[in-house]
């Protein structure tokens, strides 16, 4: 809690730094608040929270997935500087928008209780249906923010009712107790009824189909920045709360859940790389990437193992570290060029080769090419399925193949046209070269060794 505490403090300053007209640091605010809590996270829980385990309990898991969306929310903040400079007026409270989401995000990665979930979802989402609408003069940006608000309200619906039913069999909202409560009543038709009703809700949280609908407009619609927030830290958060929940408070009733989760899976998986071949944005192919990632993700569920958290929390991210990878290129151009289509990207490797690499391995790692951090994080995934669901790893086999074709058109764009329509006086930042190292660095070096994601997160 000392580092929930942090990161909302942190917030706070950055949201008055608008008030008394100090927006332009709102953004480095954020980055000193989240480098103090990085370090904090690697401590152990002050004794004082103690008194709260019950509600929030802040575990080596939590801990772990609590620095993932700390480094990923960092990375993203060093980008603010050029993807928000059309929003000065009002940048100070964007960046206190993403650290209150955030703190939604922490949050669930400690929950023990249904209440603490539920406040968790609505501190994370009611951020994000602001961002969404960030661009006030877009119709798109409004469209998104109007859908997403109005999706999720009907979600959260789902999860209010889910929980209702888990209480009203149960008579209890700890997490263990319903544990022990499935596993005693496993034939309890309310009970059954409450938990596919709450994997409905998670499942459209993460962008599962049949309940992704939202995500492509939204992903679109949204300012660049918020959308890479959305499809790589809201994810984190997303899958490990719906993770512990059907893990820990849902096991003793797996095999209720299992097959319809199973369902979902083929559909998301199939739906979405079609989709996105379908494609001739670059933003909106990254929405539907997004979606059938959430599909290789719940693979995490079958052939359960001890290392199945690990698993999770490398794959989110080294996903993650490709989404920032791709979004900082996309936001580049999309300045630029006003439009984020496949030929707005045409030479960019002439005008800037690094941006244009760092986007490409990035894109590589997303379709699981051997070497990067990304074909790591699915071999693991999909080694610990073929134990539970041999037919669900075929299926996100073939998915995986489809999508390479999509991943290759963009960096064919950006690599294979001989004239440049870029200007050679634009010039890409130092910080977004930087970071742009960094991620290049990381996903090559974690699909080479990747126990060093172990060691650099302290387990």
């Amino acid at each position: 809690m000392s580092v929930l505490i942090i990161v909302f403090l942190t917030a706070i300053v950055a949201l008055f730094s608008g008030v008394f007209e100090q927006g332009k640091f709102a953004r480095y605010i954020g980055i000193f608040g989240l480098i103090i809590a990085l370090y904090v996270s690697f401590m152990p829980e002050l004794a004082f929270f103690e008194k709260y385990r019950h509600m929030y309990d802040y575990t080596a898991n939590t801990a772990l997935f609590t620095k993932i969306s700390i480094v990923t929310t960092l990375l993203l903040f060093f980008l603010g500087g050029f993807a928000f400079s059309n929003h000065r007026s009002h940048q100070s409270e964007l960046y206190a928008l993403m650290l209150f989401a955030l703190c939604g995000g922490i949050v669930l990665f400690g929950f023990q209780n249904l209440v603490t979930l539920f406040l968790g979802v609505e501190i994370l989402s009611i951020p994000l249906y602001v961002m969404a609408g960030a661009n006030k003069t877009d119709l798109r940006s409004n469209e998104a923010s109007i859908k997403y608000f109005l999706m999720g309200a009907f979600a959260t619906g789902f999860l209010l009712f889910g929980i209702a039913f888990i209480y009203g069999s149960t008579g209890t909202f700890d997490l263990y107790k319903i544990h022990d409560f499935g596993t005693q009543n496993p034939k309890n038709v309310m009970f059954i009824l409450g938990v596919l009703l709450m994997l409905c809700a998670m499942a459209f949280k993460v962008a599962l189909a049949p309940f992704h609908m939202w995500s492509p407009d939204v992903y679109s619609g949204s300012p660049s920045l918020i959308t890479a927030f959305m499809a790589s830290v809201v994810k984190i958060s997303g899958f490990y709360a719906l993770f512990r929940l059907m893990t820990i408070g849902f096991a003793g009733v797996t095999h209720d859940w299992i097959n319809v989760f199973g369902v979902f899976l083929i559909i998301t998986l199939f739906l979405a790389n079609a989709m996105g071949l379908a494609q001739t944005n670059a933003k909106r192919m990254l929405a539907y990437s997004s979606v059938s990632h959430a599909g290789y993700i719940g693979l995490v569920f079958f052939g359960m193992t001890n290392l199945s958290t690990y698993n999770l929390a490398f794959y989110l991210f080294a996903y993650s570290l490709s989404t920032v990878g791709v979004f900082m290129c996309l936001i580049w151009v999309e300045k630029l060029k006003r439009e984020t289509s496949f030929g707005a990207f045409k030479g960019l490797a002439k005008s800037e080769p690094l941006l244009a690499t760092v986007a490409a391995i990035s894109l590589l790692s997303m379709a699981g090419v051997p070497l990067t951090a990304g074909f790591m994080g699915k071999f693991a995934l999909f080694s610990q399925a073929m134990n539970g669901a041999a037919f669900l790893v075929l299926v996100a086999v073939l998915g995986s193949a489809i999508s390479i074709a999509f991943y290759l058109r963009l960096i064919i764009a950006m690599f294979f046209y001989k004239e440049t329509t870029f200007k050679t006086s634009e010039k890409v930042t130092l910080t977004y070269n930087i970071v742009a190292v960094v991620i290049i660095a990381s996903i090559i070096m974690l699909g080479v060794a990747p126990d060093l994601f172990a060691k650099q997160f302290g387990l």
